[in-house]
């Protein structure tokens, strides 16, 4: 027995080691290995093969095994032998002494039948079974009996199928998105094509023999999961980053972003074609009302909404009419439907490349597509899945599936752009220009797509985009302006102190005018939404609002009013004489005798009691020193002010060796948070132009437990003031930027810039 289950473990070993069985190629090899193990197996133990049968079900069924697949069997009998127990013993027991992963069930056809008759994962189960070995009779009774049983509770088993694969996209999220997706059953992964092959067998004829269309990207799936398994040796199908690159080197790619924009791209279209389908179950389980809207309604020139689906009349010619497409999509969006099959089917077929320049109406389509909300991502998708996005605007072709390999980033390139183009629609009532804003999101990253630098290329591109469109030349120049600058007002109001009047006149300098201003305010928000859940929150929103509002009043010849500090009643405090050291909500406020490092000091115990520093603001006058920081809890809990307060009197009064715990504390911590990306830096720069009173220093490094300390701690030793700090991570990358004076004078020098930058990264070099 051992003996043979070993020849099956050693089998799949050497399909496992020959790295020319990739994908569907190497999941038949072991399906067919595991086969002939079975049946010998069936023989060599001396099953009855007259009153028993063994079979294959689910994956195995499919002839699917990745190398670490279950083997998933089932042991059918006639219900009267008292051996059974005994003999599925003899059969089960070979799998498990060697390791091998076993599903197993011993059942009568009856009792598989009634159990499939209320459990979705037996029904599906069954619905693939394959016959291993032993009598044919019941495996083949079976295997029809379960199809029929399938399809006449189809009316039962379809809401529980469409709730199943929402209940499996909420749990797993995007494959086509997340930056570690997990392949099997995330949206747009290999079980969703499970779900439609299912579909198909209820006999509901809503697939319209098209499932073979998702054949190409299932495979290459199913291809990168069988290569996760052998490049990790263990079951599981969220591929980590970290297995990226290895798992694309195994199917002969270009690195891990190479495989990413493939997964991606094949996870889109089954995605697409799921959300296609169960939408038309949705339809049909809402019965003739959820389907039905009475006569042909014309919304646009050619198109008319029939059974809640956009319909092309008969004489409407895409190939005469290039903005048909714009109308139906326009159509498909506002009143949230479906493209009828046989129109889409028009579309795709004869929509020609859009001319140079665009029919007059289209350019005012597009924004209307982008302002109609939610449902015109569905649609932009649609357009994409079917070839017509490109032929819009051959500019997008480059960003289809191009991956964004960091935390920051939940989407792809395109679909960050449709996210920011939608989301941008419902802030329209805040710019001038609605149209602007949309068409503004959906171009402003379209040089991710390029080589070179993504806003220089972006600017060049939108320019001759926006021209082939029909703007006029001051629209063109917005929409350009809009690419140059779009990153501007969160990078200043998160890395630069929006009290400073120099900061303040930067970027109203920049966006030259209110209305362009305004149009950068909405598209920040836009696009940082769009960006995924890290990349806006209150704190931010308030930073970029206040500044907006600053620049709008320069640029109207109004004073800036900018926030006072120190305050009135920090004033008070540094008057005092006394000691002070203050939580309360988010923020520590730390007044003391002013000396050389107190500011890398308290940030050196908020590192050490799991404090994440935000942003703080210092300043000194009579030897006295007065520090605020705002920070966010790193565990989620709010800060347990008692205990810091304390630490940071004790830091002050010299009685912590808080180097050397930092240190340990970054010598424990090291390697523990999963690398979303290569991180950036080490590297500091200067800007001596932002602030007419102070250096800005940017320190950019990879993020790490007491980075914030160690990079003030170098500050201080070359004798510098740090008046204000602004602290951001993004991803596994810390940018800190520090408002800083020597004598109060700033750092002019190149001498005195290169000792600062050698001190800081000198700092920085822990190893």
């Amino acid at each position: 027995m051992s003996a043979s289950c070993t020849a099956l473990a050693a089998v799949r070993d050497e399909l496992v080691a020959d790295r020319t069985l990739v994908g569907r190629a190497f999941c038949r090899a072991y399906a067919e290995a595991a086969d002939r193990w079975f049946a010998e197996l069936f023989d060599r133990v001396g099953v009855d093969p007259e009153r028993f049968a063994l079979a294959a079900v689910g994956g195995y069924g499919r002839e699917e095994l990745s190398p670490q697949s279950d083997l998933d069997v089932v042991l059918l009998h006639e219900g009267r032998a008292p051996d059974v127990k005994e003999v599925a013993d003899r059969l089960w027991y070979p799998v498990w002494d060697q390791g091998l992963k076993l599903g197993h069930s011993v059942r009568t056809v009856k009792e598989a039948l009634a159990l499939g008759a209320d459990d979705l994962d037996t029904a599906t189960s069954l619905l693939r079974i394959r016959h291993l070995a032993g009598a044919e009779e019941p495996t083949s009774e079976l295997a029809i009996k379960a199809a029929d049983q399938w399809r006449r509770r189809s009316k039962r088993w379809l809401p529980r199928l469409r709730d199943a694969v929402e209940a499996r996209h909420r749990q797993f999220g995007e494959v086509a998105f997340l930056l570690e997706p997990h392949l099997k059953d995330g949206r747009g992964g290999l079980r969703d094509v499970h779900a439609l092959g299912w579909l198909d067998a209820t006999g509901a004829m809503l697939l319209d023999d098209r499932l073979s269309d998702l054949d190409e990207p299932y495979d290459r799936l199913l291809a990168a999961r069988v290569e996760l398994h052998r490049v990790t040796g263990r079951a599981g199908d969220r591929l980590a980053l970290q297995e990226q690159d290895a798992v694309a080197g195994g199917l002969g790619l270009d690195g891990g972003d190479e495989l990413m924009a493939r997964v991606a791209a094949a996870a889109r279209t089954v995605a697409w074609a799921s959300d296609e389908a169960w939408a038309r179950v949705g339809s049909r389980l809402s019965g003739p009302r959820g389907r039905l809207t009475g006569a042909d309604r014309a919304v646009a020139q050619g198109i008319v909404l029939r059974d809640r689906q956009v319909h092309l009349l008969n004489e409407a010619s895409p190939a005469d009419d290039p903005a048909l497409v714009l109308r139906a999509a326009v159509a498909a969006a506002v009143h949230d439907v479906l493209f009828e099959r046989a129109s889409l089917d028009r579309l795709a077929a004869e929509t020609p490349p859009f001319p140079d320049p665009w029919p007059a109406e289209a350019r005012d389509l597009l924004a209307r597509l982008l302002q109609a909300g939610r449902p015109a991502v569905r649609v932009m998708e649609t357009l994409d899945q079917r070839g017509l996005l490109v032929r819009i605007l051959p500019e997008w072709e480059p960003t289809r599936s191009r991956p964004q390999r960091n935390a920051y980033h939940e989407f792809t390139v395109d679909r960050h752009l449709v996210e920011a183009a939608v989301g941008a629609g419902g802030l329209t009532g805040r710019v001038d220009r609605p149209d602007l804003l949309v068409v503004g999101a959906l171009l402003h990253d379209l040089g991710k797509g390029y080589p070179g630098d993504h806003t220089e290329v972006g600017m060049e591109l939108v320019r001759r985009v926006a021209a082939t469109m029909g703007y006029p030349e001051p629209d063109v120049a917005t929409l350009v302006a809009m690419v140059e600058h779009h990153l501007l007002l969160p990078d200043v109001a998160t890395r630069r102190d929006i009290d400073d009047e120099g900061t303040v006149r930067l970027v109203a300098e920049r966006a030259r005018d209110a209305g362009t201003l305004r149009l950068l305010h909405a598209l920040t928000e836009a696009d940082s939404i769009a960006t995924g859940p890290s990349a806006w929150g209150p704190w931010k929103a308030g930073l970029v609002a206040a500044l907006v509002e600053r620049a709008a009043n320069f640029l109207a010849g109004e004073s800036v009013a900018t926030s006072a500090f120190p305050s009135d009643e920090q004033r008070t405090l540094l008057e005092s004489g006394e000691e002070v050291a203050t939580g309360e909500g988010d923020r520590l406020t730390v007044v003391t005798r002013d000396r050389p490092g107190v500011f890398s000091q308290i940030a050196g115990v908020l590192s050490l009691s799991g404090l994440n520093v935000l942003d703080a603001a210092a300043h000194s006058e009579a030897g006295r020193a007065l520090s605020v920081f705002r920070v966010e809890s790193s565990v989620g809990r709010p800060p347990q002010w008692e205990k810091v307060v304390r630490e940071v009197r004790q830091a002050l009064d010299g009685e912590v060796a808080l180097h050397e715990r930092v240190a340990e504390r970054a010598r424990t911590y090291a390697g523990r948070r999963p690398l979303a990306a290569e991180p950036a830096g080490p590297e500091v720069r200067f800007d001596n132009d932002t602030s007419d009173a102070a250096t800005v220093i940017e320190v950019v490094a990879p993020d790490a437990v007491g980075v914030l300390y160690r990079v003030t701690r170098a500050l201080a030793d070359v004798e510098l003031d740090i008046r204000s700090a602004k602290v951001q991570t993004l991803g596994p990358t810390v940018v800190d930027s520090f408002y800083v004076t020597r004598d109060g004078r700033k750092i002019t020098q190149a001498v005195g810039r290169r000792e600062v930058e050698r001190a800081v990264l000198e700092a920085l070099d822990t190893d």
